[in-house]
């Protein structure tokens, strides 16, 4: 595609969002662009957020809280009550941060909108309401949400070529990852809080610099160096040493208090990465290295909406403690296609536990496993798949009884079965449970559930089908 091609696509796309071209001024050329990651995914700590808004100096905090296999989980929760739907964290973050940012002037940008952006918006704005805070000026980024689209098209799945008709009632959501450009217009109509659906995780950190910066959309080089700033902060704490660390091989300082990372970031697309200052863990070579690697099939054709990035010719080099310089990074021309996340019903899952310690601990848990799987074939329980586990060494009794043992002192039998309904799951749990008196001698701590299974496939579909939109609400 070429780029008045595309610049004609995103003009329909998006509905004729103004598309920045680049016209470098001499302040832009010398600023930089402060941008604190505020969450890697959407339970994470609240804490280190706060600290990024306090002491980070930061232009933008972002928060990326959005899985794959979430927004289904929340279109669900939608679909119960038209009034959720959206991170159960959005108002707590946002009551936590919004004082200081408005204080500050930093901007927020989030897809903690999930799959009800519309409504996290309204209790975002009741939150500000409380607290005081006015001039806010809120963005909601809808249409991502393309489950009717995707209905009435033969859709090919990614993974395996099957049509999306297979799946058919058991359709749960479908959205389209979105890319910059509507964050980018929302910013330039002075929004100061950004609240988006299904967005690509690096976009969210791509957008502010295009904004900033002023860069052509159509420079792909530009834009994969933006890539590759927002893939190393998009995880958070997993750039400053979260999931990195393995002590005695990889140490980490301070883990309890691990700060998350900011991206310095130069009008040419060169950042440093960095954290604040005293916080916990680090940002070394390694830690940023592992993060450029994470979740990436081809370092050299990285799709998102914005631009196939190549990551291949990426520096990093140690500027400093706690301070790595990122160089390199270019692009292609983007693809005119969407990729659509989708989540449907898969099956059920049943599980119980139980555990057994002290001599013969393993005897026992073996025996306990193999009564349950041969009840499971008396009753007749129907299960696509069965998995039957020992775990532990010493979480029942502590290291020194455990230590002592010349065997392992202790293990948890876990059982758990995949099945085609909810009944189904439910007897699996049942089961080991009644070895509380129907088994080996010792059993203890029995648990037991079963759940629906949401499992997550994917399509392309075309960036001209799918119509964004913006509504605003001023606080």
């Amino acid at each position: 595609m070429g780029c008045l091609d595309y610049h004609d696509n995103l003009q329909h796309n998006y509905r004729g969002f103004p598309i920045p071209e680049r016209r470098l001024k001499r302040k832009e050329v010398m600023k930089k662009v402060r941008i604190g990651s505020g969450a890697g995914y959407s339970g994470d700590r609240i804490e280190p957020a706060v600290e990024l808004a306090e002491k980070g100096e930061i232009d933008y905090l972002v928060f990326e809280c959005l899985a794959e296999r979430t927004i289904a989980i929340d279109q669900q929760l939608k679909m119960k009550d038209p009034e959720e739907g959206f991170d159960p964290l959005l108002v707590e973050r946002m009551k936590r941060v919004l004082p200081i940012c408005r204080r500050k002037g930093t901007k927020i940008i989030t897809n903690m909108g999930a799959a009800n952006p519309l409504w996290g918006m309204k209790k975002v704005v009741e939150a500000a309401r409380e607290l005081g805070i006015g001039g806010l000026k809120i963005a909601t980024v809808l249409g991502d949400d393309v489950l009717a689209l995707i209905k009435k098209g033969d859709y090919r799945l990614s993974e395996d070529g099957r049509s999306l008709k297979d799946l058919d009632s058991r359709l749960v959501s479908a959205n389209a990852y979105l890319g910059a450009a509507p964050i980018v217009s929302a910013l330039q109509s002075g929004a100061n809080l950004v609240i988006t659906g299904r967005t690509a995780d690096p976009s969210l950190f791509i957008a502010p610099l295009i904004y900033e910066f002023n860069w052509d959309m159509c420079d792909w080089d530009i834009l994969g160096r933006g890539t590759v700033i927002g893939h190393l902060l998009e995880c958070a704490g997993q750039v400053t040493g979260g999931y990195f660390s393995d002590p005695g091989y990889k140490d980490v300082p301070e883990l309890a208090r691990l700060g998350f990372p900011i991206a310095e970031v130069s009008a040419d697309g060169t950042a440093v990465i960095t954290k604040v200052t005293d916080s916990g863990g680090m940002v070394t070579i390694s830690t940023c290295k592992e993060q450029l690697l994470y979740e990436i099939h081809d370092p050299s054709s990285y799709v998102t909406p914005d631009v196939v990035a190549d990551f291949t010719g990426v520096q990093l080099k140690q500027a400093g403690n706690d301070r790595v310089l990122v160089l390199g990074g270019r692009g292609k021309p983007a693809t005119d296609t969407f990729k659509v996340c989708i989540g449907y019903i898969d099956s059920f899952i049943g599980e119980g536990q139980i555990s057994y310690a002290g001599p013969g601990a393993v005897e026992r848990a073996t025996l306990a496993r193999d009564i349950v799987i041969e009840r499971l074939n008396l009753t007749g329980v129907r299960c696509d798949e069965v998995r039957a586990d020992l775990i532990g060494i010493n979480a029942l009794h502590g290291p020194v009884l455990s230590h002592a043992n010349p065997g392992p002192y202790e293990v948890r039998l876990r059982v758990a079965g995949r099945t085609a309904s909810m009944l189904e799951a439910a007897r699996i749990g049942n089961e080991v449970e009644t070895l509380y008196t129907n088994g080996p001698a010792g059993g203890g701590g029995a648990t037991k559930s079963a759940r629906e299974v949401i499992a997550i496939v994917s399509t392309l579909i075309p960036k001209n089908l799918v119509s964004p939109e913006i509504i605003y609400e001023v606080v």
